[in-house]
């Protein structure tokens, strides 16, 4: 059973850094496709970032690319967003999502297994 749990959001100034966890316990053996998506008020929720849990092979939207990186550490089952250079349009609920079929997609109908989300402000 896949259960996602995010944390780590936070305010920060424009320029500023973040990093995002989420707790994905059941992603590893399976080697699920991931992915970091996020949603402002009153938009669409659009993929961030997506990867295979332990893989090497990490796909960005061109919006973050350069300034977020994915990370993982298969030993605490825990994966990462390293988010630099933030900027205002950043702001967003962050969600972290796996899905139980193979395939890469930027989709968030694809994907089966949501946490519950966490607040990323950036103020200018």
């Amino acid at each position: 059973q896949v259960h996602l749990v995010e944390s780590g959001g936070g305010s920060v100034q424009t320029g500023g850094s973040l990093r995002l966890s989420c707790a994905a316990s059941g992603v590893f053996r399976s080697r699920n496709l991931m992915a970091w998506f996020r949603q402002a008020p009153g938009k669409e929720r659009e993929g961030v970032a997506t990867f295979n849990a332990g893989g090497t092979t990490t796909l960005y939207a061109e919006s973050v690319q350069g300034r977020f990186t994915v990370s993982q550490d298969k030993a605490k089952n825990t994966v990462y967003l390293q988010m630099n250079s933030l900027k205002p349009e950043d702001t967003a609920m962050y969600y972290c999502a796996a899905r139980a079929s193979v395939g890469w997609s930027f989709d968030p109908n694809d994907f089966s297994f949501w946490g519950q989300g966490t607040q990323v402000t950036v103020s200018s």
